[in-house]
C-alpha cells in the first residue's frame, strides 16, 4: 500500500508542479507581442493564432516552450513572407535558445537586444532585407554555436567582438554589404589545432580566438585586407567577390572597390594595377610630364579645391542661421540612445516628402492654428500655386520619440497614402525632419470646418436642415463602407466622432483621422480595441496592422454619430449623461421618436426618421456580433432615404436658404 501511495504523492506533486508553472512571465509574453506588431505585412497569415488577448503564447506557431511551459525556448518562423522590423523587446525571451527567422522580408536594423540572450545556440536571421550594422552586442552570444546572417543589406565593419564567441560553429555572412578588414587579432602568436585552426591569446579579439569555428563564409561582400592566417584553413571560395588581397581569389573589379570602405585606406596600401611600387609609378610618370602640364595641375587644383571649401563653409552657415523656434521641440543630446529605423521605400513612394521650410511658409510660420491638442497642433495653410492643406503637426520631443513609433509614424503615412475616395480626407503628404525635430501630415484642407462646430454652434444661421443631415450621413456611410470594405486590408477611424468629419464648400463630409497620434502615442495595452460606453471613441488596437479587427467598433460610433447628427446633443454631457443612454427609450418607442429630433429642426420627414432610428439601433446594439456591415447600413440608407431638395422644399424655409446660399 506504502508504494502505491507514494507514488500517487509523486504524481500529485508533478502535476502541481506542472500547472503551476503552467505560465509564462509577462515580459516574454510582451516580447512576443511585441514582435507581431512589429509585423506589419502576414502574407500566409501564419501568426494567425498569434492571440494577442490571450496570454497562452506556448501554443502559437513557432512557439516552442520548455517541458513546464515556464519559458519560451525557441522561435522558429521560417520562409513565411513576413514583412515588417525585428522588435527589441526579443532580447526579454531570456531563455531563448534558437532563434530562426530565415527566409522573411524582415527590414530594419538588428536590434542590439539580441545581445541579450545568453542562452541562444542558433541564430538565423538569413534571407532577409536587414540593413544597418551587426551589433557588436553579438559579442555576448557565449553560448551561440551558429550565426547566420547571409543575403541581407547589412554594412558596416564586421565587429572583433565576434571573437569573444568561442562555441561558435557555424558563421555565414555572405552576400551583405559589409565593409573593412576581417577582424583577425594579433597573428603573432597562435597554435594549431587538428582541423588546422589557430587559437591566440587571452587578450586577443577577432577571429582568431575562435577555436572552434569550421564553417564561414565572408564571400561576395566588401572585406578589404588580406585573409587573416587563422581562417586560411577555410575554403577559397569563403572569401571571393570582396575587395581582398588575393591573386587566386576571384575579387570584385577595382572600380566597385575604390568607395567599399574610406575608412580601410588607412589600414592597406593601394595596389597597383601593374603590381609595381607606388613609389616607382608616381617617379616615372611624373618625370615624363611637361613642367607646364604640372604647373597647370596645380592652379586647377587649387582652384576646385578653393571653391569646395567656400561652398562647405557656405552652407555651414546657412544651416546656422536657420530659424528653429517656430515649436518648442529640441534635438536630443544623445544621439547614441535612438534607435535607426529603415522604411522601405516602397511603401511611400506615392506620397510626397514635405520639407519643413514648404510647410512653414504655408502655414504663416505656423501662426494659423485652426485646432489643437495634447499630442497634436493643426495648422491652415495654402501651398504657393497650390491646394488649401490642413498640417498636423505632432506633439513630442525628440528624446521620447523611439525607433517603434518612427516605425508606426510610417506605417501610419503608408496606410494613409492608399486612400482614395471623396469622403475620405486626402493625405496629401508627410514632414519627417530631424533638425528641428519634425513629424508632420498633411491633408486636403476642407474650408467649412467640422460637423462639430456646426451642430454644436449656437449662432444665427449655423443650423442644417433636414436634408442637409441626411446628406452628410449618407456622405460618412459611404466614406465608412469604402474604408471596411473597399480597402485590402480594411481601415478604421481612430476616434469616429463629429470632430473627425470635415465638411467641404457643399457640404460634403470628409472624414480625416486625425487622432491617430493618440494610438500612436499610447499604445497602452489596456485600451487595446476598447470602446466607451458613450461609443464615440474606437480605440485602435496597438498594433496599426490590426485596424481591421476593430470595424466594429466604427459601427458603434456611427450610430452615436447619427445620433448626435440629428439630436444636436454632444455624445457625452455632464448634466444628462450620455447621449445613448438618453435615447434609448426613444429609440425603442415610434410614437415618441420624434423626440430625439434638434429641438431647432422644425422641418423633418418622417419615413426617414424611422430609417435613421432604425440604423442607429442596430449600431448601438450592446452584442456586436449582431451589428451589420457597413454595406448593409449604406445600402439601408441611400435606398430608404430622399435627399432630393424637391421634398423638402415644400415645408421648409430653411431648406431654401441652403440652396440659395449654394447656388
Amino acid at each position: 500500500m506504502k508504494p502505491r501511495t507514494s507514488l500517487w504523492f509523486l504524481s500529485l506533486i508533478y502535476t502541481l508542479s506542472f500547472v503551476a508553472s503552467d505560465t509564462l512571465p509577462s515580459n516574454e509574453v510582451w516580447a512576443l507581442r511585441s514582435f507581431k506588431e512589429a509585423v506589419y505585412e502576414d502574407l500566409y497569415q501564419v501568426l494567425s493564432d498569434w492571440d494577442t488577448l490571450e496570454a497562452e503564447p506556448c501554443n502559437w506557431f513557432g512557439v516552442t516552450c520548455t517541458m513546464v511551459r515556464d519559458h519560451v525556448i525557441k522561435l522558429n518562423i521560417s520562409g513565411s513572407s513576413l514583412k515588417g522590423f525585428l522588435a527589441p523587446e526579443l532580447g526579454q525571451l531570456t531563455h531563448l535558445q534558437e532563434l530562426i527567422l530565415h527566409g522573411n522580408n524582415l527590414i530594419g536594423t538588428i536590434p542590439r537586444e539580441l545581445g541579450e540572450l545568453k542562452y541562444l545556440r542558433v541564430l538565423d536571421l538569413g534571407m532577409n532585407q536587414l540593413t544597418g550594422p551587426i551589433p557588436p552586442e553579438f559579442g555576448n552570444l557565449t553560448q551561440v554555436v551558429k550565426i547566420n546572417l547571409q543575403s541581407n543589406g547589412l554594412t558596416g565593419r564586421l565587429p572583433p567582438e565576434l571573437g569573444n564567441l568561442r562555441f561558435l560553429q557555424e558563421l555565414q555572412l555572405d552576400r551583405n554589404r559589409l565593409q573593412g578588414p576581417i577582424p583577425a587579432g594579433d597573428s603573432s602568436n597562435f597554435a594549431s589545432n587538428m582541423h588546422g585552426m589557430y587559437v591566440s591569446k587571452e587578450n586577443v579579439t577577432g577571429f582568431c580566438r575562435s577555436s572552434q569555428l569550421k564553417v564561414a563564409d565572408f564571400s561576395y561582400n566588401f572585406l578589404v585586407g588580406s585573409i587573416p592566417k587563422c581562417l586560411q584553413y577555410l575554403p577559397r571560395l569563403s572569401f571571393q567577390g570582396n575587395c581582398i588581397q588575393s591573386q587566386d581569389i576571384k575579387q570584385r573589379p577595382p572600380i566597385q572597390c575604390a568607395g567599399a570602405s574610406p575608412a580601410s585606406a588607412k589600414s592597406q596600401p593601394v595596389v597597383n594595377p601593374s603590381h609595381q611600387p607606388t613609389e616607382y609609378v608616381s617617379k616615372h610618370h611624373g618625370a615624363s610630364k611637361p613642367v607646364w602640364l604640372l604647373a597647370l595641375e596645380i592652379v586647377t587644383g587649387t582652384m576646385v579645391g578653393s571653391l569646395f571649401l567656400v561652398a562647405v563653409l557656405a552652407a555651414f552657415q546657412r544651416c546656422n542661421k536657420k530659424s528653429s523656434i517656430i515649436i518648442p521641440w529640441k534635438k536630443s543630446g544623445s544621439p547614441k540612445d535612438q534607435t535607426a529605423v529603415y522604411i522601405d521605400p516602397e511603401m511611400l513612394k506615392d506620397v510626397r516628402r514635405y520639407s519643413r521650410q514648404e510647410l512653414e511658409v504655408a502655414c504663416e510660420d505656423f501662426s494659423n492654428i485652426i485646432g489643437s491638442s495634447p499630442d497634436s497642433v493643426v495648422y491652415k495653410g495654402t501651398m504657393k500655386g497650390g491646394p488649401e492643406i490642413a498640417v498636423i503637426s505632432l506633439c513630442i520631443r525628440e528624446e521620447h520619440w523611439t525607433g517603434y513609433l518612427e516605425l508606426y509614424f510610417q506605417r501610419e503615412v503608408a496606410d494613409l497614402a492608399r486612400l482614395n475616395h471623396e469622403n475620405i480626407g486626402k493625405l496629401l503628404g508627410y514632414c519627417r525632419e530631424d533638425t528641428p525635430f519634425t513629424r508632420m501630415l498633411v491633408f486636403d484642407y476642407a474650408s467649412n470646418g467640422t460637423l462639430h462646430d456646426h451642430l454644436h454652434c449656437y449662432e444665427e444661421g449655423c443650423q442644417f436642415s433636414w436634408t442637409r443631415r441626411m446628406k452628410i450621413a449618407i456622405g460618412i456611410a459611404r466614406g465608412l463602407k469604402y474604408l471596411h470594405t473597399e480597402v485590402e486590408p480594411p481601415f478604421t477611424i481612430s476616434e469616429l466622432n463629429s470632430s473627425a468629419v470635415y465638411l467641404t464648400e457643399e457640404f460634403s463630409p470628409k472624414l480625416v483621422d486625425f487622432e491617430s497620434w493618440k494610438t500612436i502615442l499610447e499604445r497602452s495595452e489596456k485600451n487595446s480595441g476598447s470602446i466607451g460606453s458613450q461609443g464615440a471613441i474606437c480605440v485602435l488596437p496597438n498594433s496599426l496592422e490590426a485596424r481591421h479587427l476593430d470595424t466594429k467598433g466604427n459601427i458603434f460610433a456611427f450610430g452615436v454619430l447619427l445620433l448626435e447628427l440629428i439630436s444636436g446633443r454632444p455624445p457625452y454631457c455632464k448634466d444628462k449623461g450620455y447621449l445613448v443612454d438618453w435615447a434609448k427609450d426613444y429609440l425603442e418607442r415610434p410614437d415618441e421618436m420624434s423626440s430625439v429630433l434638434d429641438p431647432e429642426l422644425k422641418h423633418f420627414r418622417h419615413e426617414d426618421l424611422k430609417v435613421i432610428c432604425e440604423v442607429i439601433t442596430l449600431c448601438i446594439n450592446p452584442d456586436k456580433t449582431e451589428h451589420p456591415s457597413m454595406r448593409e447600413l449604406c445600402s439601408m440608407l441611400e435606398n430608404r432615404i430622399d435627399t432630393s431638395v424637391s421634398v423638402e422644399l415644400k415645408s421648409s424655409s430653411l431648406a431654401w436658404a441652403e440652396l440659395a446660399l449654394l447656388s
